[in-house]
């Protein structure tokens, strides 16, 4: 049997094909991702269980578009497999209050998760699309399941996941800190108790998912103790266009003063802050590591970046009352040495040194990154969400 699995983001769409049960458990068939949707050059790259790398045109308006041709292509390319189709695993950023666990979808699930596309604008939406184009493509007899990056994070303990908001405001909604990225930092940390050898059990490890939009998560024993993004992917480390932390007198001062609308608070903080809103040149670090030494909005935005994130990681060290390891992953994370060693200088003290020969060969590739004597181990670990959501859609699914 197969299992299909898409991870939809605003302008892309990660997908992978799975065979399931026997010897071969868990193994990919095929996987990749479609960039460009929405734009005039939108591609898909590719590789089969051979991983040799290829990729083809492919031109979508909008995610659901994506999700209807790739069912097309691989019907075509690997027709026994998906005649063989069991199941479709999709991973859905906010899962809200409701979801705690993977979840079978039907039009209940659909709807409460389409009332709370205003807390994850760039990620509910898109996987919406992709779901319902997939039961259209695919027809009502292969199941879907749910997975939440907020899951993860659903137990966080009541000081961390509280707001210092007045108590009456609570009976309204949840207003908690729900965290996102779950399934990312569950791969790293439980990745890196592979590698490692560490007892995943008991090991104190500080992740870092850093591409598109970044976070962190102190994770010790398999459980997490706090993550910096919060009821909405807005919270903590600066990202590509959104802002991470901010004043909020700040923004009411905008709207007090300036006559600045939520609508329009709305828009700016998700789409044109960040790294893009800092160097009003890029929302992306490769490019701006380009144009950092003769521009310095693309300087200000790398240092603030980094600043940020290294303000973080000592503070999930003192969470964590000291730390194994620390994990990299996302696009960021996994493919520029430079900011990784910015974010780790100048924490030597605390028992993370970087071997900078190795942190500057780790590229897309698993390694580690810190010096042999390093008290802190320090990893990079290509983030493989889709296995998860794989495993996760069959064990909700009870398929053998």
């Amino acid at each position: 049997m197969t299992l299909l699995v898409f991870n939809s983001g605003s302008s892309s769409l990660k997908f992978g094909l799975f065979r399931q049960g026997g010897p071969n458990n868990g193994s990919v068939l095929c996987k990749g991702i479609v960039r460009g949707i929405g734009g005039e050059q939108g591609r898909c790259d590719w590789q089969g269980s051979d991983a040799v790398k290829e990729h083809f045109a492919l031109h979508a308006a909008q995610p659901g578009e994506a999700a209807t041709q790739l069912v097309a292509w691989l019907q075509d390319r690997q027709p026994a497999w998906m005649r063989e189709l069991q199941g479709l695993g999709h991973r859905v950023v906010h899962g809200g209050e409701a979801f705690s666990a993977p979840a079978r979808i039907d039009e209940a699930v659909a709807q409460h998760l389409e009332r709370l596309s205003r807390l994850a604008p760039l990620h509910n939406p898109p996987a919406l699309q992709v779901m319902r184009a997939a039961r259209v493509a695919l027809g009502p007899d292969v199941p879907m399941v749910a997975v939440f990056d907020t899951a993860f994070f659903h137990g966080l303990p009541e000081h961390a996941r509280r707001y210092a908001l007045p108590a009456e405001w609570e009976g309204v909604q949840r207003l908690r800190r729900y965290g996102f990225h779950g399934i990312a930092h569950r791969y790293l940390y439980e990745r890196y108790a592979e590698l490692s050898g560490a007892d995943a059990h008991a090991s104190r490890v500080v992740t870092l998912q850093l591409g598109q939009g970044c976070s962190m998560a102190a994770v010790r024993g398999a459980v997490p103790l706090d993550t910096s993004m919060g009821m909405t992917p807005l919270e903590g480390l600066v990202m590509a266009t959104r802002c991470g932390d901010v004043d909020p007198g700040l923004l009411l001062s905008l709207m007090i003063e300036r006559g600045f609308t939520a609508e329009a608070l709305h828009d700016a903080l998700n789409h044109r802050a960040g790294l893009l809103g800092l160097s009003g040149a890029s929302a992306d670090m490769k490019e701006l590591l380009r144009l950092q030494p003769r521009h310095a909005g693309a300087a200000l935005a790398i240092d603030v970046f980094c600043h940020r994130a290294r303000k973080y990681l000592g503070a999930y060290f003192a969470v964590l009352e000291g730390a194994d390891a620390v994990v990299f992953g996302g696009g960021i994370g996994e493919n520029a040495p430079v900011i990784r060693e910015r974010i780790c200088q100048g924490l030597q003290w605390c028992g993370l040194a970087i071997d900078r020969a190795a942190n500057g060969a780790a590229l897309g590739a698993e390694a580690r990154i810190s010096t042999a004597s390093s008290a802190v181990a320090a990893y990079v670990i290509p983030v493989d969400e889709e296995s998860i959501i794989a495993r996760e859609t069959r064990r909700t699914l009870n398929l053998a």
